[in-house]
């Protein structure tokens, strides 16, 4: 199945028939409610215990931007040029981890080869849009965080297409791709109602005080988000390839 199927065959974990979109399965037992519990105390989770930050913006399929959902990403730093984010449909205690995000930044991407700067989208128009925002964080402690993000991009493959109704994470991995300042680019103003009404926020508002927000002013550096220039996307498909065994099979 390729990344870019809209209708992957009809199957249960597909969502085919309706219904609820929840993962198939049984409920949690309470002899695994109890490991969870116990390995809670027991080990470190350290890697998890990085994440420090959440950001809720909008994302677009680089096959397809007409597909776009609203977007949860969990921010942990490697250092200050370097981020990783587990991204998520939702922030409720359930939601669903429908793939990851890789962000650096502009020194990072300037030294990636062309090939490699094609998969990578910029954040500028995110945040001076007021489309990124950070939950429940005051504007003047996110300020300085706004200005250095948005000469930053990243690189966002997802795993889990839920928005075509997938209970479970099926095919290939899909590329995502930045909302921008072209109609091409632009995200619906049904989904941005419904994220402004859940978290408290008016885009419109955001968007009037991030004016003065510094963007790169030389444009879309290098091959950043390459489907705009070229109005070609990127799609994965999963094709048989001959193995290199060093040694025969049993």
């Amino acid at each position: 199945m390729a990344s870019s199927d809209e209708k992957p065959l009809a199957t249960p974990a597909s969502g085919a028939g309706g219904g609820s979109d929840a993962p198939p399965g049984r409920p949690t037992t309470v002899d695994s409610m109890l490991l969870d519990k116990g390995a809670a105390m027991l080990q470190s989770l350290r890697p998890v215990k990085q994440i420090k930050h959440h950001v809720c913006t909008f994302a677009l399929y680089a096959h397809n931007p007409r597909r776009q959902v609203e977007t949860h990403h969990y921010v942990s730093r490697l250092n200050q040029d370097v981020l990783q984010c587990a991204v998520y449909d939702t922030d409720d205690k359930n939601a669903r981890l429908i793939g990851v995000e890789y962000i650096v930044s502009r020194k990072i991407f300037d030294s990636l080869p062309a090939e490699e700067q094609r998969l990578w989208h910029s954040h500028a128009h995110e945040i001076k849009a007021g489309l990124w925002v950070s939950p429940h964080v005051p504007g003047s402690l996110e300020k300085t965080e706004l200005e250095q993000m948005a000469g930053t991009f990243g690189k966002f493959w997802c795993t889990w297409q839920v928005d075509r109704g997938d209970r479970l994470p099926l095919g290939a991995p899909a590329l995502m791709v930045s909302p921008q300042d072209e109609p091409a680019a632009a995200v619906r103003p049904d989904l941005v109602r419904k994220r402004d009404d859940k978290c408290g926020y008016s885009t419109k508002d955001l968007r009037a005080e991030r004016a003065n927000v510094a963007v790169p002013a030389e444009g879309r550096p290098g091959q950043a988000d390459y489907w705009l220039s070229h109005r070609k996307g990127f799609a994965v498909d999963v094709v048989p390839h001959e193995m290199k065994c060093h040694a025969p099979f049993p």
